[in-house]
């Protein structure tokens, strides 16, 4: 990889490489962020589906 980044004689600047990170930057949090909690009542309602589950077996 150092060897192509040596060959190249095309560079950004400086304000172009921050652009290029923010972006990246916000896309990723994008795709990262945590997934929205159900309301307790209906994690409650799924757990005791899971725990019936788990006794009828």
């Amino acid at each position: 990889m150092a060897g192509l980044l040596a060959n190249d004689t095309e560079q950004i600047d400086r304000r172009t490489s921050r652009s290029i990170c923010d972006a990246v930057g916000e896309r990723l949090q994008q795709s990262l962020r945590p997934e929205p909690r159900l309301p307790t009542h209906l994690e409650d309602l799924l757990n005791e589906l899971k725990k019936r589950d788990l006794d009828s077996h």
